[in-house]
C-alpha cells in the first residue's frame, strides 16, 4: 500500500489517500477521492510514500483519471511558488489553473462520470506491419496493382502521407486519406493497414512559414532581443504605437516553432486583440490554439487535455489564465501590453499579475521571456534600468506612417470664448469634419460607459445609489434604466425626485452613449458606432463593430478603454480624447502612470498609415505635467518624474504593496476586526502600516468592507514580511467573534 499527498480545488491543506499500487497512480496524475461524507472530487497527487501516516482513518483514492499526468514537475514548482508568494493555499491555485470539466466534482461517482471528459480524439492509419518497409510495399504492389489497382494505390498513397507529414511511427491522420470507409475496413480486414485512436493534434504546418520583411531599425531590435535570450535574459521591447512590434513576435514564434518548442503569447484580453490573432492564424496555419474564458467549458477542458498529452510545436494565444496550460516544451513566453492592469487577477485567489508570473515560469521552464508594450510598466522598466532585463527601444513607426501631432485644447478656454458644443472644443469638431470630408475616420474616447455616470437632482442634491454597493447608479438611455457596474442592480430612472418630490433632475457628466448620441446629432451624415461594455457584450457583437469600422463602414468610432488594445485602423486620421481631467483624478497612486499609458494607446490608433494623424486632448489642465510628456510622447520623462515621486514616498517599484481587505454585513464588527488587525500589524511593522480606512467602494453586494495597506520597501525581506503578517491574521482566527469577518490578502497591490 502507498499514500499520495492530494491537492484539492479547495482552500485548504493537502490530504493524505492511500492506494494499491496496481493502481499506477503517478505524481501529477489527476485521482478521484471522496472528501467529507457525501462530496467527490478530483484532486492532484503532490507526492507519494510508500510510510503510513500516523492518522487514524485514511480512505482510499478511487480511481485515476486520464493517461497522463495533468501537471509536470515545473508546473508544481510554479504554483508552489504562487501559493506562497501570493499567500494562499496550493488548493487554490489549482481551482484557478484547472478549467472546470478538467477537475470535475460532484456528489456521487455517477454523476463525477457524467462530468467526466476526455480529450478530443481522431482515427490514425498506418501500413500493417508487413508493408512497413520500402521494399515488402513495392513488392506487394508490384504482385497485387494489376487485379487490385485501387488498393495498391491506396497503400501508396498511405504510405506518401507518412512521408509528407514526417510520421515517425507511419500513422497519418484518417482525415487525410482520401478513401471510404469501407475501403478502409477492407484493408483492415486483409491485414494490411491498422487503425487507432489518438488525440487530437494541430496540424503542422512545417517549418517554413511566409515572414514579413523587417526594417532596419526591427532588425536590429530582433537581434538585440537574441542576444538577450541567449544570455538567459528577459527582454523588455519598448517601441512607440505603430513601430511593428508584433512583425519581431512573428519572427521568434517561427524560430521556436521550427525547432519543436512551444510558443506561448499573452494577451490583456483575447476579443479585444482579434487582429493579432488572425494574423498568427494566417501566417501559422493550423498550429495557433487559443484559450480564454470565453470558450464553452467543454472547450477549454479539452484545450487543457489535450495540451497535457502533446509532444510540442504548440502556439498557444491566450489571456493570463493560458500561464497554467501544460506545455511540456516551452520555449518562448511573450507578454503583449506588458503595462495592462488586466494582466492582474483581482478577483479571487491567488491575485497574481500574469506579467510577473510568466517572468517566474521563464526561469523554471529556461524558457525566453519578452515583454512588449508602448507604455511599458515602471516595474518593468526600472528593471531595465537595473539590467535585470535587457532594454531594447523602437523609436519609430514601420512604414511610411509617422507619429500625430498633439493638440491640447484647454476646456476652460473654449467655454469661455465660446468654443464649445456640447462636450466638444471646437477644436476638436473642426478636425473630425476635416477628416470626413477627406473621407477619413475619426476616434472619440470617453472613459466611461453608460449615458451619464450618474442624475442628480438640482432642487435637493438627492442622486440614486445601489442600495447593495453604496456608489451612485450609471445612467443608460437605451434601457432607461440606472445600473450599478459593481453588483448588476437596476432600476427604473426616476422622473421624480422621491425626496423631494421636484423633477427637476438633470444628467451630470457624460458617457459613451452620450457621446454618440451628441455627435451623431452633430455630424448627421457620420455613420457613428460605439464600442463599450454595453455593445461588445459577445464576441459576435464586438466583431461586428470592429469590422464594420475596419472596412470604412463607420465615419467614427465612440469607445472607452477598449480602443486602447492595439487596434490597427488604417483610415483613422483624428482621434479625440474627450475627458483627460478624468484619467487624471483617479485616488490611486498609478493614475499619472495610467492616464499617460492610456492617452498614449488611444492617440497611437491615429495615422497609421501614409496620412499623420491628429490627436485633441481635452481638459482643463493644459500644463499639468503628465499632459506635457502625451503631447511631446516623452515616456522617459513621465518615467523619471514618476519614478522620483515614488522614490519619495516609499510606493512600487521601491516598495511592496500588501492590502488587507476585510468585509463584513455588520459595520460594527468590521471596524472592530479591522483596527484588531492594525494593532497586531503595528507591532510587528511598525510605521509601514497604514489604515484601516473605508474602501475606495465602501459597500459592495450588501458587506460593508474596509482595508489596510502595509507597504515593504525594496531590500527588506518580502518572505519575512509574509510570515510576520501570517502571525498577525491569527488574531481574527483566534478570537471567535471575528471568525465570520472575511478577510482576503492582495500582495503587489495594484
Amino acid at each position: 500500500m502507498l499514500y499520495a499527498q492530494v491537492v484539492l480545488p479547495l482552500a485548504q491543506p493537502m490530504y493524505t489517500f492511500s492506494f494499491d499500487e496496481g493502481l499506477a497512480v503517478g505524481v501529477g496524475d489527476a485521482v478521484v477521492v471522496q472528501f467529507g461524507s457525501s462530496r467527490f472530487y478530483t484532486g492532484i497527487v503532490w507526492s507519494i510514500s510508500p510510510t503510513k501516516p500516523d492518522y487514524p482513518r485514511i480512505k482510499p483514492i478511487l480511481r485515476k483519471l486520464y493517461s497522463a499526468p495533468l501537471l509536470s514537475t515545473e508546473a508544481q514548482r510554479l504554483w508552489e511558488w504562487m501559493a506562497e508568494y501570493y499567500m494562499c493555499t496550493i488548493g487554490e491555485v489549482m481551482r484557478m489553473a484547472l478549467p472546470s470539466l478538467a477537475k470535475p466534482s460532484a456528489s456521487s461517482l455517477a454523476e463525477l462520470d457524467e462530468r467526466s471528459i476526455e480529450p478530443p480524439m481522431e482515427s490514425f492509419v498506418a501500413l500493417g506491419e508487413a508493408l512497413r518497409t520500402e521494399e515488402a510495399l513495392a513488392e506487394y504492389v508490384a504482385s497485387h496493382e494489376r487485379r487490385a489497382p485501387r488498393r495498391t494505390r491506396l497503400l501508396d498513397s498511405i504510405a506518401l502521407l507518412a512521408l509528407e507529414c514526417r510520421s515517425e511511427d507511419g500513422f497519418v491522420p484518417r482525415r487525410l486519406v482520401d478513401a471510404t470507409a469501407e475501403q478502409l475496413a477492407d484493408l483492415r480486414r486483409r491485414g494490411l493497414i491498422v487503425a487507432e485512436q489518438r488525440v487530437v493534434t494541430r496540424d503542422g504546418g512545417g517549418d517554413k512559414f511566409l515572414l514579413p520583411v523587417l526594417s532596419d531599425a526591427q532588425h536590429r531590435a530582433l537581434q538585440s532581443i537574441r542576444a538577450a535570450h541567449d544570455e538567459g535574459r528577459v527582454a523588455l521591447l519598448h517601441g512607440v504605437t505603430g513601430s511593428g512590434k508584433t512583425e519581431i513576435y512573428i519572427h521568434l514564434i517561427a524560430e521556436q516553432l521550427a525547432r519543436g518548442g512551444d510558443v506561448l503569447v499573452l494577451v490583456p484580453e483575447i476579443v479585444i486583440t482579434s487582429q493579432l490573432i488572425e494574423r498568427l492564424e494566417r501566417i501559422f496555419e493550423g498550429r495557433t490554439t487559443t484559450y480564454h474564458s470565453r470558450l464553452t467549458p467543454l472547450r477549454r477542458g479539452q484545450t487543457f487535455l489535450r495540451l497535457a498529452l502533446s509532444c510540442g510545436g504548440e502556439l498557444v494565444v491566450g489571456v493570463r489564465s493560458s500561464l497554467f496550460l501544460p506545455l511540456h516544451r516551452g520555449a518562448l513566453v511573450i507578454v503583449d501590453e506588458e503595462h495592462d492592469p488586466s494582466y492582474k487577477q483581482s478577483d479571487m485567489q491567488p491575485r497574481y499579475n500574469a506579467r510577473d508570473v510568466a517572468v517566474v515560469m521563464g526561469k523554471m521552464l529556461g524558457a525566453r521571456v519578452l515583454l512588449g508594450s508602448a507604455t511599458p510598466a515602471l516595474e518593468s522598466y526600472v528593471n531595465a534600468l537595473k539590467g535585470k532585463y535587457a532594454y531594447v527601444e523602437l523609436t519609430e513607426r514601420w512604414g511610411p506612417s509617422i507619429l500625430p501631432e498633439v493638440v491640447v485644447s484647454d476646456t476652460i478656454r473654449a467655454v469661455k470664448r465660446g468654443e464649445r458644443k456640447t462636450h466638444f472644443n471646437f477644436d476638436l469638431l473642426r478636425l473630425v469634419r476635416s477628416s470626413l470630408e477627406a473621407g477619413q475616420q475619426a476616434i472619440l474616447f470617453q472613459n466611461r460607459r453608460g449615458y451619464a455616470p450618474y442624475i442628480q437632482c438640482r432642487t435637493c442634491g438627492y442622486s440614486p445609489r445601489c442600495p447593495h454597493c453604496n456608489v451612485t447608479l450609471t445612467e443608460h438611455r437605451t434601457t432607461r434604466r440606472m445600473e450599478c457596474h459593481y453588483c448588476g442592480y437596476t432600476m427604473e430612472r426616476p422622473t421624480v425626485c422621491p425626496n423631494c418630490e421636484t423633477q427637476d433632475i438633470t444628467t451630470m457628466g457624460f458617457g459613451t452613449e452620450k457621446v454618440e448620441e451628441e455627435i451623431t446629432r452633430l455630424f448627421p451624415e457620420a455613420r457613428v458606432e460605439r464600442l463599450d461594455g454595453d455593445t461588445s457584450t459577445s464576441e459576435r457583437a464586438f466583431k461586428r463593430i470592429v469590422t464594420r469600422f475596419e472596412r470604412g463602414e463607420a465615419d467614427i468610432l465612440v469607445g472607452t478603454q477598449i480602443l486602447t488594445k492595439g487596434f490597427d485602423f488604417g483610415g483613422v486620421t483624428t482621434v479625440g480624447i474627450l475627458n483627460a481631467d478624468n484619467l487624471l483624478s483617479t485616488p490611486d497612486f498609478r493614475a499619472s502612470e495610467r492616464a499617460f499609458q492610456l492617452m498614449m494607446q488611444v492617440a497611437g490608433r491615429a495615422g497609421r498609415r501614409n496620412d499623420r494623424g491628429r490627436v485633441v486632448i481635452q481638459t482643463s489642465q493644459p500644463k499639468h505635467p503628465v499632459i506635457r510628456y502625451v503631447a511631446s510622447g516623452d515616456y522617459h520623462a513621465m518615467a523619471r518624474a514618476e519614478l522620483h515621486e515614488r522614490e519619495t514616498f516609499c510606493y512600487p517599484p521601491y516598495a511592496h504593496l500588501i492590502r488587507l481587505l476585510l468585509s463584513h454585513e455588520d459595520y460594527a464588527l468590521l471596524r472592530y476586526a479591522s483596527h484588531a488587525l492594525a494593532e497586531a500589524l503595528r507591532k510587528r511593522f511598525g510605521a509601514r502600516v497604514m489604515g484601516p480606512v473605508s474602501a475606495t467602494v465602501e459597500m459592495l453586494r450588501g458587506e460593508h468592507r474596509s482595508e489596510i495597506m502595509l507597504k515593504i520597501e525594496s531590500g527588506a525581506s518580502l518572505a519575512k514580511a509574509r510570515r510576520l503578517l501570517r502571525e498577525a491574521m491569527t488574531v481574527l482566527e483566534d478570537d471567535a467573534k471575528y471568525k465570520s469577518v472575511k478577510l482576503k490578502v492582495d500582495v503587489d497591490a495594484s
